[in-house]
């Protein structure tokens, strides 16, 4: 009886037999070339994931000094995962300037990053700042934003407007520095300026 004849008749056991050996192989090569085991750099227990109503939360930069405020109906920390899912959020940044008013603003939904530095707004964005002095208010309308809060900075690939008294600037992505006020619109800028008033 040759080998051939022995496997055409034991086709099963032998199917399987091969089978069983392919798993093994791929498995032992798995484990030699896969990556390595992910180390944590979270010191304590693990933390579980739960779920907020109504939360407040304000984040704090180096110096100790609030860099945004945060409020929102819903929020969400998932198992094992260490940012934070947020429902309609609620925002300000602060101005960090004497007698300049924080900018507020609203998302439809908003994700934080593990360690705070990191705010995407979701869905339409709406931002005001009230006005102060000779300066009349302002509002920025855009969509899915990514906002660095401890440098008051942020930035969008979405169509954006800002209205500021009877100035009306738009373009498609923006970036912005509050801290400096530098707004730099992308591309298709259409801009609107109301004529200048002499002082008398």
């Amino acid at each position: 009886m040759n080998v051939r004849t022995y496997l055409r008749d034991r086709r099963l056991p032998a199917a399987t037999l091969a089978i069983a050996l392919a798993a093994g192989m791929a498995q032992l090569l798995l484990w030699w070339f896969g990556p390595a085991p992910r180390t944590h750099d979270f010191v304590g227990p693990p933390r579980s994931g739960y779920t907020l109503t109504n939360a407040r939360v304000t984040e704090y930069n180096a110096e100790g000094l609030p860099s945004f405020h945060l409020q929102t109906p819903h929020l969400e920390r998932r198992e094992g995962d260490d940012s934070l899912y947020l429902n309609s959020p609620t925002f300000q940044l602060p101005a960090k300037q004497a007698g300049v008013p924080d900018w507020q603003g609203e998302s439809l939904y908003g994700w934080v990053n593990k360690g705070g530095t990191q705010l995407k707004l979701q869905g339409p964005v709406n931002m005001h700042r009230p006005a102060f002095g000779e300066t009349p208010d302002a509002q920025i309308h855009t969509a899915d934003v990514s906002a660095w809060p401890k440098e008051n900075r942020l930035e969008t690939a979405a169509p954006a407007q800002m209205v500021q008294g009877g100035t009306r600037i738009s373009g498609v992505g923006m970036r912005a520095n509050l801290n400096d006020k530098h707004l730099e619109l992308l591309d298709d800028v259409h801009a609107t300026f109301p004529p200048h008033q002499r002082k008398r």
